[in-house]
């Protein structure tokens, strides 16, 4: 939607068990940081009195400076998604499948070295005639590769907000049927609706018995457990 325009604003999370859960949402505007505000707040009063460890989003600034004020200690992990088509837009049409391929070398990469690497060679590779681009893509680059201190079996979880995209997938078809026709409330609730049926089906995460480890502090890296023979090996 216009960045400018209302919008539905979508918070989902996932317990200590791995299922996912709809936390809240609302209208609000998607670049406005008072209206992520407004959202997480609302989170905050009915008990989620914890921080997340990560979120996982898009490049709404508006949420972004918001979850920085309400939950300070949460890692930001941009969509990998959504980035690749920020960066894509910078580039000929004819050249997208090699540039996917490149960007696909840094977010599939088995480690944050190697991921840095990838980038640092895309940088070498682009960064006389597409300035932009690269510009696009490392001013990003902590935000983007924060999943690695993360267990390896959440990193497709991470990596992208498509949790969210799926389920909205719906709710776009039945909103553009009915443009023009639904009240601020009538669309809330029938966003709700949707969002209710389709989370029947929705899957646990994978590698939900590494959540309860994230719960109590255990540090992750490249996605493996740190555990002090390791930290060891590493010193």
């Amino acid at each position: 939607m216009e960045d400018n325009a209302e919008c539905m604003l979508v918070i989902i999370g996932a317990t200590p068990e791995g299922k996912k859960e709809l936390l809240g949402f609302q209208v609000g505007l998607r670049e406005s940081a008072q209206s992520w505000r407004e959202l997480l707040v609302g989170l905050k009063s009915r008990g989620l009195s914890c921080a997340p460890e990560i979120a996982v989003g898009d490049g709404a600034m508006g949420f972004w400076k918001a979850l920085g004020e309400i939950f300070s200690s949460t890692r930001h992990q941009r969509c990998w998604v959504h980035k690749v088509k920020n960066v894509l837009n910078h580039f000929p049409k004819p050249m997208a499948s090699a540039v996917k391929s490149d960007l696909n070398d840094i977010q599939h990469a088995e480690t944050r070295a190697e991921a840095l690497v990838a980038l640092d060679l895309f940088k070498e590779k682009y960064g006389v005639k597409f300035e932009k681009a690269v510009a696009c893509l490392t001013k990003s680059r902590d935000e983007l590769l924060a999943f690695y201190d993360f267990p390896a079996e959440h990193w497709i979880h991470l990596r992208t907000s498509n949790p969210i995209e799926s389920v909205f997938a719906t709710v776009r078809h039945r909103t553009i049927r009915t443009k023009g026709a639904l009240s601020q409330k009538t669309a809330k609730l029938m966003v709700f609706t949707l969002i209710q049926a389709a989370s029947k089906n929705w899957l646990r995460l994978k590698g939900r018995n590494q959540l309860p480890k994230l719960i109590e502090g255990i540090k992750f890296n490249d996605g493996v457990e740190v555990t002090d023979a390791n930290e060891t090996c590493a010193a």
